[in-house]
């Protein structure tokens, strides 16, 4: 199982596998084709006050991660979630953000779950 992150400005790689966005809003000045996105399940994002929480400064980067997991709980999040596990027990995954700080991201929680 691999699952990577990177951003989603870097051009593709050959050995991304399946690249999947997983930011809710698509990347300014990106266009699709450039992007080459396989999948972007937007259900699997923070959601808007979550992600506005978290880019305002307001916590850390410990509990916001606690609290997106939380909402990864819920029914269709962990739908797709349960979905990419299956891609990346079968090959890699790229997850795609725009985010300058990808170490500090849902990404990084996101692939520590897909990991586990």
């Amino acid at each position: 199982m691999s699952v990577r992150i990177r951003r989603v400005y870097d051009p593709p790689e050959p050995d991304d596998g399946v690249r999947v966005l997983v930011d809710r809003l698509w990347p300014r000045g990106l266009k699709k084709e450039a992007a080459r996105v396989d999948e972007w399940p937007k259900a699997l994002t923070p959601s808007t006050e979550l992600r506005r929480w978290y880019h305002a400064g307001e916590g850390a980067y410990e509990e916001f991660a606690e609290r997106y997991e939380a909402e990864l709980a819920a029914p269709e999040a962990a739908g797709l979630l349960d979905h990419l596990r299956e891609l990346a027990a079968k090959g890699t995954v790229t997850l795609l953000t725009a985010t300058t700080s990808p170490e500090e991201s849902h990404a990084c929680v996101l692939a520590r779950l897909l990991r586990a």
